[in-house]
């Protein structure tokens, strides 16, 4: 009896320790989160000076030599390990602080789209007309995703957490490029988890997917004649590629209406009297797998064999880059939820919501202002919209992902009013909830191991445990810009 009793004090103060414990641990993380908003409230000056510089730089895909460097410099000067130049991409690179399991990713954008340069300026004002601009709010985004690094490597110091941090300095991602071949070449292998943000006009975390992809281009090769005095003698190039053109409009029809195919004539010839010997056209092929898009791909290939024996041209395939569906963890995306609601929605003054207001005015839409509040969790099943470089990374370990409103509500995206917000204090507000939810979320992904195999364990159920396989067609040479 005197047995029993002392078996089950001893159950009881083991559950009373465990439960102690649990609750230590609990407040030891949340002392390490404030730890980490602190940071990022009295760094906030160098946040916004790093992404108003960048904002300038306007550096379009692969050709972010500026902006890259600012990061490398900020992340190299407060004690990270640089490696420049991965994955034959100048403007690519990884950043690493700490040692041992978990590794935890932090992703990084910084390029511009061409054409949209834009003052900080509620009309169409262009700094520099017919210059890139950040359209994309891509200043933020690998400003906030630096900021979210050096403030977990600042709590990872004060408490001596064990584990990496990697900060993944990723191009081009505008042509879906960057993270493709970064992939490809192995940089994302053995992260425990990775984490990624996007600015938006909402604030919420994304457990959408997206659309895979293969980008491509086709040229044909004809013979020139005079287009009148002796067209038989003549051999069209656009012939072909409208041929072409028709024939996957025709292909319409008969695939699964998740499909998206579209496309643009690049060269048509130069004068019509002239039998066009060149033409060049450049397609996206999208659906919501890789096997219904490799599938699509194969016909789109006959039809152009097919325009070519029609017309008795020549042809030759550019295949520039390809990638999978996004495949959203729900068991990370939960965790940074948690993160969200604790940091909150960007907050606005009345003069940031006028400014808002404006810009919707010019765009023609309706003048909501800003969102400010934090959208509920919602697991999104339907595929549409576009394709990210985000996904190849999202199927080579647990990937979670977060929007921040940046942005006026409405407006259109990759346009002058998103690169007028992202140079302005709307822009500089949202980066900064960014880069604390993202820190909060690592330094969770850092303290609980269990919480990585859950993560885990999702992720192999729905890889069904196939290991990652690239897109891109083997021997494929990333096509780099002239400086």
């Amino acid at each position: 009896m005197k047995r029993n009793n002392f078996l089950v004090w001893l159950f009881v103060l083991l559950m009373v320790f465990g439960f102690n414990n649990s609750i230590f641990a609990k407040k030891k993380v949340e002392k390490q989160k404030e730890l980490a908003i602190n940071w990022v409230d009295k760094n906030q000056n160098l946040l916004i000076e790093i992404s108003d510089k960048i904002w300038e730089y306007a550096e379009t895909a692969l050709k972010e030599y500026k902006s890259s460097q600012l990061l490398i410099e900020t992340l190299e000067k407060a004690g990270f390990k640089v490696e420049k130049g991965v994955a034959g991409m100048p403007t690519a690179f990884v950043a690493t602080y700490g040692k041992g399991e978990p590794i935890i990713g932090i992703l990084a954008e910084y390029d511009a789209l061409p054409g949209l340069s834009q003052k900080v300026s509620t009309k169409k004002e262009p700094l520099v007309p017919g210059a890139p601009g950040h359209g994309c709010g891509h200043n933020l985004f690998g400003t906030a995703s630096v900021g979210a690094a050096l403030a977990v490597k600042y709590v990872m110091e004060k408490y001596n957490i064990p584990g990496t941090i990697k900060l993944f300095g990723c191009p081009a991602e505008e042509t879906v490029v960057g993270k493709t071949f970064m992939a490809r070449e192995g940089i994302f292998d053995n992260l425990s988890a990775a984490i990624v943000w996007h600015p938006s006009t909402i604030t919420r975390v994304n457990t959408g997917s997206s659309l895979a992809m293969n980008n491509f281009k086709v040229f044909f090769y004809g013979h020139t004649a005079h287009a009148a005095s002796d067209p038989w003698n003549g051999r069209s190039a656009l012939d072909a590629v409208e041929l072409m053109d028709i024939g996957v409009n025709f292909l319409r029809e008969h695939i699964h209406p998740t499909a998206r195919i579209h496309y643009v004539i690049l060269n048509g010839g130069k004068a019509p009297n002239v039998v066009p010997d060149f033409a060049e056209v450049w397609y996206y092929v999208r659906d919501i797998n890789r096997k219904n898009v490799d599938e699509i791909y194969k016909r789109v290939l006959n039809i152009v064999k097919s325009a070519s024996l029609m017309t008795e041209t020549k042809y030759k395939i550019e295949f520039i880059t390809a990638v999978h569906s996004l495949l959203p963890n729900i068991t990370g995306s939960r965790v940074m939820q948690k993160n969200l609601e604790k940091v909150g929605a960007p907050k606005f003054t009345p003069e940031e919501i006028d400014f808002a207001k404006e810009i919707q005015k010019s765009c023609g839409k309706e003048e909501k202002g800003l969102n400010q509040k934090v959208e509920p969790f919602k697991i999104i099943t339907d595929q549409r919209g576009g394709s990210t470089d985000v996904a190849e990374v999202s199927r080579i370990t647990p990937t979670v992902q977060l929007n921040v409103a940046c942005a006026p509500v409405g407006i259109p995206w990759h346009s002058w009013a998103v690169v007028a917000s992202s140079g302005h204090s709307i822009g500089h507000k949202g980066m900064l909830v960014a880069a604390k939810v993202m820190a909060l979320t690592a330094i969770d992904f850092l303290n609980d191991k269990k919480l990585i195999e859950k993560m885990w364990k999702e992720f192999k159920e729905k890889t069904k445990g196939e290991k990652y396989k690239s897109p891109l067609p083997e021997g494929l040479k990333i096509k780099l810009p002239e400086k």
